[in-house]
């Protein structure tokens, strides 16, 4: 089964989960595979972004993608959901109604950041909202393993969803609340007083051991995710808990 996740591009992190990092944006897309179901983090920046992690998730797995978690509402996170038709889609309580509300903000950002106009006019007009909303945490069985979508902000955004899996060995997606290819960024949307708690959250799901996937970048360890927050408790003048 690794030689099935290195030939579609993608890096395998436990026995049942594994991401990649997609070009452009350095951007994580996580996976994790079940007996029975299938659940994809973060599922790109277009349609047609989506369109190729769609056919690579099935080619690792032999079955289609049933689950989607979005970690928060930036574009390049969400825009390729419309790729993967029938998945129950998952994300922070209050996500569906921002991304209803601000689909043309999406679309212009994407522009902005590079993604070709018609790309980008595709996916915000075909985005796909999350039909289940998370406000504590639920938990997914996907069939021989379990995911926990947890919603551990606001920090990033206000809209910050974690998955946790326990596997072979722990694992986190934390979206772009941890960031290790650059500094995190703090957009006009981020709740930076409240960012470093949020890393407490994550860091209490996860435990010591766990393998941290960031939003942008390597994975990562607890110590990791500790210094981070502890850079954005000075940079944004919060007291460390």
């Amino acid at each position: 089964m690794d030689v099935a996740w290195e030939e579609a591009g993608w890096e395998r992190i436990t026995a049942r989960t594994g991401r990649r990092r997609l070009p452009v944006w350095d951007c994580t897309v996580g996976l994790v595979v079940g007996d029975e179901s299938v659940l994809l983090i973060d599922p790109g920046s277009s349609v047609r972004e989506g369109a190729v992690l769609r056919a690579q998730a099935e080619r690792i797995t032999g079955r289609r993608v049933t689950h989607i978690a979005f970690t928060h509402g930036h574009f390049d996170h969400v825009l390729g959901g419309a790729a993967f038709s029938g998945a129950e889609v998952f994300g922070a309580v209050g996500l569906d109604t921002l991304l209803r509300r601000e689909r043309e903000a999406l679309r212009a950002d994407a522009v902005r950041h590079g993604l070709p106009e018609e790309d980008a006019t595709e996916s915000a007009d075909l985005l796909v909202l999350p039909r289940h909303s998370v406000s504590g945490e639920w938990t997914l069985d996907l069939g021989g393993v379990q995911a926990l979508l947890a919603n551990v902000g606001p920090g990033h955004t206000r809209h910050d969803l974690a998955v946790f899996v326990p596997d072979t060995s722990e694992v986190v997606f934390c979206g772009d609340l941890v960031e290790e290819s650059g500094e995190p960024m703090a957009g006009p949307d981020a709740v930076p007083a409240q960012w470093p708690a949020a890393l407490d959250r994550l860091l209490a799901l996860g435990g010591e051991d766990a393998l941290y996937v960031p939003g942008h970048g390597a994975v990562v360890s607890a110590d990791f995710v500790r210094a981070q927050r502890d850079t954005l408790a000075a940079r944004f003048g919060v007291s460390p808990s």
